[in-house]
């Protein structure tokens, strides 16, 4: 009786084990690490993921000594995430505007990465009008048919709500939150 237990539980064991390897990983890219309650945030997210049937892998989860000189840290921090990005099948990024009109600068290094490697990006923001509306008629003025900003910069307006490298590059742009991504790649 205890052998077959035993047996028993190795069979569901590595029977987990297979299903685990067939779970896709997604790699949690965006600005949310800076957050007070990063912690409770990556956990949350992370959870998302293993419900719809994925591995979500969370950049604060990566363990990196903060004893070290600030540079070291930040090397550390840099490898861990690529390593995770690279173990990844899938990025999902956070691409609300972050400290001004654009994106985590951060975030879109890891987008542009993850594209690099030829995995699946998918970005989600709140709003994804036209770029070119997020300037006020006071930040804006027309010229020879663009609009440019108060330093004479052209402004972009290819229709889309971010720069046009990282809009062609994503597999989409998606209006919500994380889990509003995670329903649409169920479909």
């Amino acid at each position: 009786m205890n052998n077959i237990f035993i047996l028993n539980m190795i069979l569901l064991l590595l029977y987990y084990m297979r299903e685990c390897l067939k779970m896709k990983k997604i790699y949690i890219a965006g600005p949310d690490v800076f957050e007070k309650d990063s912690i409770e945030i990556g956990k949350r997210v992370v959870a998302l993921c293993k419900e719809y049937g994925y591995i979500g892998l969370y950049p604060l989860d990566n363990v990196v000594d903060f004893s070290q000189p600030k540079q070291k840290i930040a090397q550390d921090i840099f490898e861990a995430n690529r390593a995770m990005i690279k173990e990844a099948d899938i990025v999902i990024a956070n691409v609300n505007p972050f400290r001004g009109k654009e994106p985590d600068s951060g975030t879109i290094w890891e987008c542009g990465y993850a594209y690099g490697l030829g995995k699946e990006v998918y970005a989600y923001m709140q709003d994804t009008d036209a770029y070119i509306t997020r300037f006020s008629d006071e930040e804006k003025s027309p010229l020879d048919g663009h609009y440019v900003d108060k330093q004479n910069r052209v402004i972009e307006d290819f229709a889309y709500p971010l720069n046009l490298m990282i809009a062609c590059s994503v597999k989409e742009i998606i209006r919500g939150e994380f889990e509003d991504v995670l329903k649409n790649i169920q479909k």
